[in-house]
């Protein structure tokens, strides 16, 4: 299986707390929601650019905390997207967990890399990452991820977690670019020794 990453990002390369201002406020960051318009969406292309990606899904290649953020804001709360991710296969990549997972079709990954990589020897079609950033930066420089889906949002923060933070080396070739209405991006970057 192909592991694609698909994340929304500021020109600056932030992808901490896009959807609301309480999504993700470590490091006291108080910008969160900077692409809620665009993902609530007025803007039918990104739509269209994430359902059409997800269509090729064989499940959901998660961090902790993003599996946790999901589970409590789209699954508990009756989300527009409830039955979707109850019915998908989601891996759960963590270190500190040891429990079993409350939420249906959930597997517990605790040796990060070494799971990852028995995945991605599975037949299949693709594992979608979301979120997940201290994920990303596990798996990007070890050459575990395939693709990259990024919705590039015409906005600079300054601070925030980024996708690429010092020290995170990949080269990617660029397989696709659409610009929006809205100024937004959406871009398709395979990782370079992925062919």
């Amino acid at each position: 299986m192909r592991i694609v990453v698909i994340n929304h990002v500021t020109l600056d390369g932030v992808i901490q707390g896009p959807g609301g201002p309480d999504e993700d406020t470590r490091d006291r960051f108080e910008q969160g929601g900077w692409a809620a318009t665009e993902i609530g969406s007025p803007d039918p292309a990104i739509a269209a650019a994430m359902g059409a990606r997800m269509a090729g899904s064989d499940g959901l290649l998660l961090g902790r905390r993003t599996y946790e953020d999901l589970l409590a804001s789209w699954n508990e709360q009756g989300g527009p997207f409830k039955d979707a991710l109850n019915n998908a296969q989601k891996y759960v990549a963590s270190t500190t967990l040891t429990e079993p997972l409350p939420w249906p079709n959930s597997t517990l990954v605790t040796d990060v890399l070494a799971g990852v990589a028995e995945l991605r020897a599975r037949p299949g079609r693709e594992l979608h990452i979301l979120g997940s950033g201290d994920l990303l930066r596990t798996l990007l420089p070890h050459g575990l991820v395939d693709e990259l889906l990024l919705m590039i949002h015409p906005v600079v923060l300054g601070r925030g977690r980024r996708l690429f933070p010092d020290g995170t080396p990949v080269s990617l070739d660029l397989v696709d670019a659409t610009v929006t209405p809205s100024g937004v991006v959406i871009t398709t970057y395979r990782t370079a020794d992925k062919g």
